[in-house]
């Protein structure tokens, strides 16, 4: 699986520009939120530029900040590594990497290094990719209920999630 399969799959999932008014990320296209976008191009930005994102700048994005920068590509094995960036389109980068970290027992930084790495090569692929699905889904439920408005988006990921089960 390469990082352009993983990211034709999060475009899939995340589809066109939307502004639901509970979405606690505001407007989207791509699944790329107005913040994620000013970051990127360096200045502020409004939903009009959400809406004009090609997706050419969308899996740029994706390739630079959701795989290059959290290291995700260090993770070998495809299955974990396409949930894994799934869940830090969704959640942030640094929240899923630091459920792995909880996950294989390591320091809890946020970021992927050689223990980290090492960890990882120790363990069953198979074990730690069950133990983050896992993870994810108990963070949507305590998501949804520190935040009840948020139910409204709670079948879609849990539908999101349950792909990474085929």
């Amino acid at each position: 699986m390469t990082s352009d399969s993983i990211i034709d799959e999060i475009l899939r999932r995340e589809g066109g520009y939307v502004d639901h008014p509970d979405d606690r990320g505001g407007c989207t296209k791509y699944g790329i939120t107005v913040d994620t976008l000013g970051l990127w191009r360096g200045r502020t930005t409004t939903c009009a530029d959400v809406a004009l994102l090609t997706e050419d700048e969308a899996r740029a994005i994706y390739r630079v900040r959701y795989i290059q920068q959290p290291n995700f590509a260090a993770v070998r094995d495809d299955q974990l590594r396409a949930l894994l960036i799934d869940w830090g389109v969704n959640s942030g980068p640094r929240t899923a990497i630091r459920e792995l970290q909880r996950i294989l027992g390591v320091t809890v930084d946020g970021t992927i290094g050689p223990q980290t790495q090492a960890a990882l090569e120790a363990r069953a692929s198979a074990e730690v990719f069950r133990l983050v699905l896992q993870a994810r889904i108990y963070f949507v439920a305590n998501l949804v209920q520190r935040f009840p408005a948020q139910l409204v988006f709670a079948a879609g990921w849990m539908r999101r999630i349950g792909e990474f089960l085929a």
